[in-house]
């Protein structure tokens, strides 16, 4: 694979060639920055880079970017789970909000449904890690993930772009677009993007991992390209029609000993309704008018709304042991202001901020093996208000000395309806089973919470010259809290047992907000006349009130369920490390205009909880040391050697990269059938170009030693409440938690693929 370059190394836009030394413009302070000079840990991939790296869809930037984990959520083929620098979150239902922002043309995705962006017709992706909370808001306490489409051409253009792969990899994107005079342009891109499963659903005999995608992106433009004010109107639409993601058991059937599958890749959950289906569309524009030669004003208005069903079969099995069929709506409306002043020494932002969004999750949890017919439904419908006002400035003292200082208040409401029902028979009526209700909810809950929250940030740069930055920065980030849309409300502890009030039911399924302060080291410099290029940073972090959203076997009015265990857990550290490079190793070597370079990414991180209270025994007991960050691991590495030489008028590339995480831990309690030990990918590419760039031919291969490697999973076992440690049973294996089966399933990441890649300009 070709390199994505990294930290200040990739490309600024339009380059043609990976191997340019030109200099990357990013906007991590919502101004247009060389990515040398901005006081923030930021890797950067230009679009040339993904291209000709053959990068599929968001998540590959993860494999390349120090202490970043980027994957598909569990059960799902579009869900994004993402953690940096320990901060993340992977539960997507209702009512949890991420800890890493993503951001689509400077429009913040509120949900993770939907989130997993297919990469084509993109200018660049900018992973910032660290709390951006100043900048980008309340979601940004791990960091942000900014996907960039490009702008229209000035000139009328088409481009084709076809892939053929194993596993029947067939793509194809078309993009266009032309002028309507002087001032407007118009164009659009098309994609249909299909794979065949990797494995098979061996009880429905559907494809499993497979991909069934149409997407589309429309874009309007008037002015820019020198006039004072662009307007900027996208549509995006996505279909997802690809089959439900089955998982793989990881012990046999402790009900009716159904083996472990031979394929990693292989299902056998019979839980096929509702058909899976995911839709995603949305309308954004973007307004930039500059008022005077110093202010320029923003405008950011954006409505999006994605709707997803889902069958997940927990057991994977065709026993009803552990199914839950869920539906997901979420809908967001958000505008955003600022005001830009660029002045000799005086740079800086004014800010408003608002988002009004839905978010709507509605599921059931069948346990038919252990009582005919058992089902609890849940409805679970959290709407968020925020607003927020920020503005961040930076001075210079000098030409070599700068302090910025920037904060943003933040105005939050979460409102909650949430219920929960039994019913006994079949599924719940919602999805098309025939249960009857069984007692009283065990949550018939309406209520509200509002919090408000200062996060400020500063940061001290110097420079000795343009060719290195060298800065020290205190960020905070902030992650509103919420309530537990799993919770039983009926189990809330109370005055009175069994009869808890209103008052302790809010308490017991709401949390508190979580806060991060973070403090950071780092440097970037250009060294050897651009042949070797660094970036290094040290972070410390303290994390408090950390959200730890789980679920676990319960029992809800003597009979066995599935409930939400969420708690504001404690305190957490992060300290670490990371390293990028690119070196020029040597040019005008094998033939004229040649050039062989390497990239480097190294990430340490020390993630440890200093406190984990929950409660044993009716006891709140700290479990600290027996519990792990998830979804961390302590060291990330990736190298890449690349080479490029002209071929006549057009040139060709090629690229190896070895990318290396350590041991994984899924969850905060240690598992060791799903944790995932450390391991290594192995990518290369080789692409041809054509003069001025009018085709272009790839070869790609990923994941070339077809290496085996969970990514998340399901687990309801006994295990020890205290070490976490699993119960085993006389057969050795560990005993269920819930249903009779034992639900400890895996998810895996893609095995060996390769594909041909062919584009032609017009």
């Amino acid at each position: 694979m070709l390199a994505f370059a990294p930290a200040a190394f990739a490309q600024e836009t339009g380059a043609s060639s990976d191997t340019s030394d030109d200099e990357i413009i990013v906007t991590a302070r919502r101004r247009d920055e060389r990515l040398i000079d901005v006081p923030v840990a930021i890797t950067a991939y230009s679009g040339d880079a993904l291209a000709k790296a053959g990068a599929i869809d968001i998540t590959e930037v993860g494999q390349t970017t120090p202490n970043t984990t980027l994957e598909v959520s569990r059960g799902t083929n579009s869900t994004l789970s993402a953690f940096i620098r320990g901060v993340g979150q992977q539960d997507p239902v209702s009512g949890f909000e991420q800890g890493v922002g993503l951001y689509l043309d400077d429009v913040y995705l509120n949900r993770p449904q939907a989130a997993v962006l297919d990469i084509y017709d993109v200018e660049r992706i900018e992973i910032l890690r660290g709390p951006q909370g100043t900048l980008y808001g309340r979601n940004t306490i791990g960091g942000a993930v900014k996907y960039v489409t490009r702008q229209l051409p000035q000139d009328f253009s088409l481009k084709i772009k076809g892939t053929l792969g194993t596993y029947e990899q067939a793509d194809l994107v078309v993009t266009a677009s032309a002028p309507v005079g002087d001032l407007l342009r118009v164009g659009g891109s098309v994609a249909r993007l299909s794979r065949g499963g990797f494995g098979k659903n061996l009880t429905t005999g559907l494809d499993n991992y497979n991909k069934d995608i149409w997407a589309g992106r429309g874009t309007v433009e008037l002015g820019g390209y020198g006039e004072p004010v662009l307007i900027r109107i996208t549509g995006d639409y996505t279909k997802d029609k690809s089959a439900p993601r089955g998982g793989h058991r990881l012990i046999p059937s402790l009900a009716t000993g159904a083996p472990v599958l031979g394929k990693v890749f292989d299902s056998r959950g019979g839980l096929n309704d509702p058909k899976q289906e995911i839709e995603a569309y949305g309308l954004a524009m973007n307004v930039s008018a500059s008022l005077t030669d110093t202010l320029t004003l923003r405008s950011i208005s954006a409505w999006r709304k994605d709707k997803s069903a889902t069958p997940i079969d927990f057991d994977a099995l065709p026993a009803v042991d552990v199914d839950v069929p869920g539906f997901y709506f979420n809908e967001q409306i958000s505008q955003e202001f600022q005001l830009l002043y660029e002045g000799d020494r005086l740079k800086g932002l004014l800010g408003f901020y608002y988002l009004d969004a839905t978010a709507d999750t509605l599921f059931d949890v069948r346990i038919f093996n252990t009582f005919a017919g058992l089902t609890a439904f849940t409805r679970a419908d959290v709407d968020t208000q925020t607003f927020a006002v920020f503005a961040d400035a930076t001075f210079d003292f000098t030409d070599q000395l700068s302090l910025s200082l920037g904060g943003r208040y933040t105005w939050d409401k979460r409102e909650a309806s949430i219920l929960r029902q039994n019913y006994l028979g079949g599924g719940s009526p919602v999805f098309g089973g025939a249960g009857v209700p069984f007692g009283a909810p065990g949550t018939n809950f309406n209520g509200s919470r509002s919090f408000e929250k200062f996060t400020p940030r500063a940061s001290l740069t110097f420079k000795p010259n343009s060719d290195h930055t060298l800065y020290a920065s205190y960020s905070q980030g902030f992650k509103g809290g919420g309530f537990d849309p799993r919770g039983v409300g009926v189990n809330a502890p109370g005055a009175i047992p069994g009869a808890p009030t209103e008052a302790e039911i809010a308490a017991f399924l709401s949390f508190r907000p979580e806060k991060v302060d973070s403090y950071e080291l780092g440097y970037k410099g250009s060294l050897m006349d651009g042949a070797l290029n660094v970036a290094l940073a040290g972070f410390y972090a303290d994390y408090t009130d950390v959200q730890i959203p789980g679920s676990v076997a319960c029992t809800v009015g003597g009979l066995p369920s599935f409930c939400g265990v969420v708690a504001n857990a404690g305190k957490a550290t992060f300290k670490g490390l990371e390293f990028e490079a690119r070196a020029r190793l040597g040019e005008d070597m094998a033939a004229a205009g040649d050039r062989l370079t390497f990239s480097t990414a190294l990430g340490y991180i020390d993630a440890q909880y200093k406190e984990y209270v929950t409660n044993i025994g009716g006891q709140p007991t700290d479990v600290a040391a027996f519990r792990e960050v998830q979804n961390t691991p302590k060291w990330t590495a990736s190298g890449t050697l690349a080479y490029s030489a002209p071929v006549g008028d057009g040139d060709i590339s090629f690229g190896t990269t070895l990318s290396y995480r350590s041991k994984t831990y899924q969850f905060e309690i240690p598992n060791p059938y799903i944790d995932q030990k450390g391991f290594a990918l192995w990518d290369a590419s080789l692409v041809y170009t054509a003069p001025e760039g009018r085709w272009s031919l790839g070869v790609f291969g990923k994941n070339l030693t077809d290496k085996k490697y969970k990514t998340s999973g399901y687990t309801f076992i006994n295990v020890n409440p205290t070490t976490g440690v699993p119960i085993l049973g006389g057969n050795g294996l560990p005993t269920s938690a819930l249903g009779t089966e034992g639900t400890l399933t895996a998810f895996y990441g893609n095995p060996r693929q390769i594909f041909v890649t062919g584009a032609v300009k017009f």
